[in-house]
This record gives structure tokens, sequence and C-alpha cells, in this order.
């Protein structure tokens, strides 16, 4: 495809004007803004006037699945949202269930410009399934929880499927699909897994995701169980961040957390709707940037969201930090941008993505900015952020394939997928009810 005569997002989250971007096989392949000398080459051709071209958005932290709890929990702190409302509606995930409901969740991603996600959940093979199937890029977690002191990774139920996993899916398709190694939190865990997690996932060369620091109550109880350290500095000191990793929501982190952070070179997942809903606080994401760390917006899951909006994830990324600092120079729109693309490719492991670039993934988005609300364009990528809505993405485009244009789905029977998910719910809520759960 050549996208021609368009406005794009440079690789220095910069508008340029009256460019052509062409696509072949995976790759971006021509970008200048004179057109290429044979344009059948690219076969398509797409007509960018009033049209911008960004970077994919990349979701850096997701629970795909709990697409089918979505307005389930509403309007509860995070412990009771979870023991009261979550888990009993989990107890009867099937991992049909939870292929339904990450291909729901891929779908949405795809509507709302989001090409890559790192998920954690249960049921691995369904979630590596329906990510390969939706053609989404995935980084796959299972969320390893034990209360046992004396087991060892090895000996929970999560150590086999992750390493099947991996065998399975791991670099599939030209490296679309990874498996990670998960560990859900600090306390649903103990130090033997902690450390044995990191362990496996240094011993065959794997990343690691995990919750950190969402609210102060974990951090408060981290301290004492572990002789006062933070969750950040407790899992360094179990060797976590000695891989790659994914921490998400780091909401009540110190500055010396953040030197840890920084020093490890983790990536931190922002989640600033599912925080604010779930009254968790706010994620210091200025004093990251500052500090010089990879900071990845992401949604968190539809429960504790309700949509996977991206633009709108930016939007609030940049606006909720001015607020609570009383500083409206933090947070600029080139920053909120980066965060949703190139951090977010970073943070899942993958450097060739994440920018229009030549040589790059073409993980492309294309938003419609012929609107009202988008004039006068004084500065288009202030408009973009601030301005824009989730609704004005026409197509998505993962490595060179469209995958959603214009309310279509090329890939998905959605009406299908659509039904089969409201007769999962419809099953579990009776489930439910005859538990006395309900």
């Amino acid at each position: 495809m050549l996208f021609k005569d368009i406005t794009i997002v440079d690789e220095d989250m910069q508008i340029r004007e009256h460019m052509y971007v062409g696509v072949q096989d995976k790759h971006i392949t021509y970008l200048s803004n004179q057109a290429p000398v044979d344009e059948k080459v690219f076969g398509r051709i797409y007509d960018g006037h009033g049209k911008l071209l960004t970077p994919g958005f990349f979701n850096a932290h997701s629970h795909s699945a709990m697409f089918l709890v979505r307005g389930f929990g509403e309007n509860l702190p995070l412990s009771e949202w979870l023991t009261t409302k979550m888990f009993p509606f989990e107890e009867h995930l099937t991992a049909d269930d939870v292929y339904i409901g990450t291909m729901l969740s891929a779908a949405e991603m795809l509507r709302f410009g989001i090409v890559g996600a790192a998920d954690m959940y249960m049921h691995g093979r369904a979630i590596a399934k329906a990510f390969y199937d939706s053609g989404v890029k995935a980084n796959v977690a299972l969320g390893a929880t034990c209360s046992d002191p004396a087991k060892e990774y090895k000996d929970t139920k999560y150590y086999v499927p992750t390493l099947e996993l991996r065998d399975k899916y791991h670099g599939l398709d030209d490296d679309r699909i990874h498996i990670d190694f998960g560990l859900h939190a600090e306390y649903t865990s103990t130090e033997k897994l902690a450390r044995s997690v990191a362990q496996a996932a240094e011993e065959d060369g794997g990343s690691v995701h995990i919750h950190v620091s969402e609210t102060a109550k974990e951090v408060a109880e981290c301290r004492q169980r572990h002789g006062g350290l933070t969750p950040v500095a407790y899992f360094n000191e179990c060797g976590l961040f000695d891989v790659p990793a994914i921490a998400a929501h780091c909401v009540h982190i110190s500055m010396e957390d953040i030197a840890i952070l920084r020093d490890k070179g983790v990536s931190v997942a922002s989640c600033p709707k599912s925080n604010m809903k779930l009254a968790s606080g706010f994620c210091p994401a200025a004093n990251l940037l500052a500090a010089g760390v990879n900071i990845a917006v992401s949604t968190d899951s539809v429960a504790s969201n309700n949509n996977l909006n991206m633009l709108e994830e930016a939007k609030m990324f940049a606006l909720i930090h001015k607020g609570v600092t009383g500083d409206p120079t933090l947070i600029t729109p080139a920053q909120a941008l980066y965060s949703i693309t190139r951090a977010g490719a970073l943070a899942q492991g993958r450097p060739d993505c994440g920018l229009i670039k030549k040589g790059f993934k073409a993980d492309l988005v294309v938003i419609d900015i012929d609107h009202i609300y988008m004039r006068p364009m004084h500065n288009l990528l202030t408009n973009l952020i601030y301005s824009s809505c989730g609704d004005d993405v026409l197509l998505t485009m993962v490595d060179g394939r469209v995958l959603y244009e214009e309310g279509q789905f090329p890939d998905m029977d959605l009406p299908q997928l659509l039904a089969r998910g409201d007769a999962s719910c419809q099953r579990i809520i009776n489930a439910m009810r005859e538990k006395g759960t309900l």
C-alpha cells in the first residue's frame, strides 16, 4: 500500500505534511515528500487528503479476556472489586471464554488503533491463540500466584504452561507473538516464587511482566513483610529487574524506586484511567520521564477502564499530571504520543516498531482530521492529543496488513464473536447465581 500525500508523525514525533509512505510485505520501504517513481509497485493507493498517519499504538499492560466483565464491578475500591466481583466471576471462566474475550478485546484494540498489547491473565494457550488469530501483536504472560512459602516457580501450575507456550508461540509470525514470564504481584506471591520466576526468565532469555505498587496499602504491607523494602526495591532484590521487565502501575513509588527502575532499564506501564477509577492514585509520570525511565501508557482491563480507547488514555495521561502537580508544562503532546507508540513498543521488546521510519514494521494508524473539533490547526499534534476522538481512527494496519478499516474487520466475524461473548457472560452469571456469589 502507498499512503499518498498524507500528513504523518515522523520519528521525532513532529508533524510533516504531504508525505508518501510505502508499505511492502511487513515493512515501511518508502518514506519521502516526493512521490515514488512507480507507485504501482505498492499496490493499493490510499488518498491521504484530510488524514493523519501515526505509528500504531502499543498497550503495555492489559487483561484482554476481562472484556467479559466490563461494567460488572463499579464504584468499588480495588480489594473489594477483586474479591467480591472479579474473582467470583473468574472462577467460572473456561479456556473458550478467555479466547472469546481476548478476540473481542483485540477487535476493540484495532478499532482504536492499538496494534500490540502486553497481556497478563490465565489460560495462556487460549490468549496466545486469540492474539495469533486476530493478527494483533502480543506479549502474553501468565500472572503467577502462590501463598506457599516452600514452593518454587517450577512447582506451580504456571511454569510448565509458560515453557510450553514459549516453545509453541514465542517468536511466531516473524516475532509478532512473544511469551513472557509473569508474576502477578508481591501481595499474591512469596519471595521464593519471585526469585525463582526471575531465575527462570534469566535462564530462558525471557522478559517478565508484574504489577508493582498499585496502591498505598500494597506498599505499606510489603514494607512490613520485607524489612521496610518497597515493592520496587523488593523485586530488585529478588532479581526480577535483572531481565527486561514491564512494571505495571507504579503509582506509589519513591525517588529511590525511580532510580532503581532507571538503572535497571525497567519499562513502566502507566494506567491513568484505571488508577483513577479504582482511586489508586497517580503514577508520578513526570518524575519518571525526567529520570529517563521508559514509560508507556496502558489501558489495564475494560473492567477497570471501560474501554480500550488509546487516544482517550493519552489525553488523560497528558492532563492529569498537570492537575495533580499544578504545573501545566508537564507531559507535552509529543511525550504523550511517544508513550502510546514507541515507548510501548520498546516495553514489549520490539525495537523495530513504534515509529514511522523506513525499515520498521508497518504498524500504522490513519486518523481522520477533517473535523470541526480539529480546526484550526495551529498545532496538529496538540489537536491530536487534546481534541481528537478514538472514533477518528479510520484504519489500523499491523505488519502491513489492514486489520480494521472504517467499521470493518476483514479477518474477523465480529457478530459471531459478540454472540459467543454474550453467551459466555450469561452462562457465568447463571452459575454465580446458583453458587450464591451474585
